[in-house]
């Protein structure tokens, strides 16, 4: 018997064409399993299964009348607890935002995929404010791997990563600010893409600014690509969403990759990778040249930038504390207290200073990209590490310290995603991360469904 919950979008839409099955049949079990998994991985922070069956029978009727409202009318979909809901509180992870009323609105990211007839779950789980790059919360507590449940799933976009991987609806709305997206689809094994910023619209605005992007985290690239042609769209809420661009998301999975050049940085200038993802990355490679591009050793010279982005980041972050009195800070995560206190302590001199450095990362980049249309990286350099620990190992301070190669590109605001190259021989996924030119979100896509048809990635039962 078919799992119908381990379906991908553009399967079940055909199953609700041809009625082999139903948007309510898919929601129903969908739900089944959110009930049966989410007390062991800690997905879901709010399911509301009323309001997700309403829709699915609906978008039923819909399928049934032939009024369908596109290719993503009926599937079952979850929204990362730092994006508004209508109708749904937004606690971003935190006791303090406990009795919050529910939105009165949708976030535009949202409110398109609401127009396009998604299905929408619940809320994934999130860090408190999303602050750091795994999934535990004071609110919510540790989101788990569904590879392995003593590991963490990575973060911020944790729960939803989790759902994306154990079949727990087909769609997911994450966020990435120095690698949401990206860190835990890499821990997960699913795909991630972080899209240029401001292609997906963003209401409210992030506290951390340029660097917060809203985009899939899904189990194909098929799946992301259909999202995209959903949330992407000009919003006036958003003073930086881009103009309306009319060019398919879906169309590139035909092109393959003849006439794409791709520079391979096996350590971004210096990272320490583990052997295996190292290896495993330089097979990727040699396939993607195997596959008609043209693959090169090239770096792009972006230097350090772990102290600047730590500055952008801790200056944005404590934004999101210090609306609330600090007598109230002992019932936060300690670690977000801190990055609070040390973004406080910031200069309008050292922060313009930081974001200098993020500018010249972006010269650097666009230098780079006159000569290479992708830059091919590890997109972790280890794999998932012990659930409820900040960081890998013990002389690391910050959690930015595991994740080298996925902040640079918040800074540069380029497309950049998490793609699954199998498993380590300790069980757990390995990723690339494929960067894009900026604004050229479907050369990603592009590169990412040649690599997928030629290497399918393995997905827990």
């Amino acid at each position: 018997m078919v799992d119908l919950t381990l379906l991908s979008a553009q399967t079940l839409v055909a199953g609700y064409a041809s009625r082999s099955f139903s948007p309510v049949e898919v929601t129903t079990a969908c739900l089944a399993k959110i009930e049966r998994l989410n007390p062991v991985y800690n997905a879901f922070c709010l399911v509301d299964a009323e309001a997700a069956l309403a829709q699915a029978r609906s978008s039923t009727a819909r399928w049934l009348a032939g009024t369908q409202h596109g290719p993503i009318d009926g599937v079952p979909t979850s929204i990362k607890d730092l994006i508004w809901v209508k109708g749904w509180p937004t606690l971003r992870g935190s006791k303090l935002l406990a009795g919050t009323p529910a939105a009165d609105a949708d976030a535009p990211s949202v409110e398109r995929l609401r127009a396009a007839g998604a299905v929408f779950l619940g809320k994934t789980t999130t860090p408190e404010f999303g602050w750091k790059g795994i999934g535990d919360s004071p609110l919510t507590g540790i989101t788990r791997n569904p590879w392995d449940q003593s590991k963490t799933a990575g973060g911020s976009s944790a729960g939803a990563a989790v759902a994306a991987a154990l079949g727990m609806g087909a769609l997911h709305v994450g966020t990435d600010g120095g690698g949401s997206i990206r860190m835990p689809a890499g821990f997960c094994g699913i795909f991630g893409i972080k899209p240029t910023f401001g292609r997906v619209p963003a209401y409210p605005a992030s506290p951390v600014g340029l660097l917060a992007h809203i985009g899939p985290m899904t189990r194909t690239v098929d799946d992301a690509a259909l999202m995209m042609a959903a949330m992407a769209a000009r919003d006036s809420r958003d003073v930086y969403s881009l103009p309306d661009d009319p060019t398919s998301w879906t169309d590139v999975r035909d092109k393959g990759l003849a006439g794409l050049r791709i520079g391979f940085s096996p350590a971004l200038g210096g990272a320490k990778v583990d052997g295996e993802i190292a290896a495993a990355v330089a097979k990727a490679a040699a396939l993607l040249a195997d596959l008609g591009a043209t693959v090169e050793m090239a770096e792009p010279g972006l230097g350090d930038l772990r102290d600047a982005f730590y500055r952008l980041w801790t200056g944005g972050i404590s934004r999101a504390l210090q609306a609330y009195p600090p007598a109230r800070w002992t019932e936060c995560d300690p670690g977000l207290v801190a990055s609070t206190k040390a973004g406080l302590g910031l200069s309008a001199f050292d922060f313009l200073a930081a974001d200098a450095m993020r500018v010249r990362a972006g010269e650097a980049m666009a230098k780079f990209h006159e000569a290479y249309d992708l830059l091919l990286t590890p997109q972790l350099p280890i794999t998932a590490f012990a659930a409820g620990q900040d960081v890998a190992t013990p002389d690391q301070s910050y959690w930015i310290d595991w994740t080298p190669f996925t902040y640079p590109f918040n800074m540069t605001r380029q497309p950049a995603a998490s793609v699954p190259i199998g498993l380590h021989s300790n069980g757990l996924p390995m990723a690339l991360q494929l960067v894009g030119r900026l604004y050229e979100d479907r050369t990603v896509l592009r590169a990412a469904y040649a690599f997928e048809r030629a290497q399918p990635w393995p997905l827990p039962a």
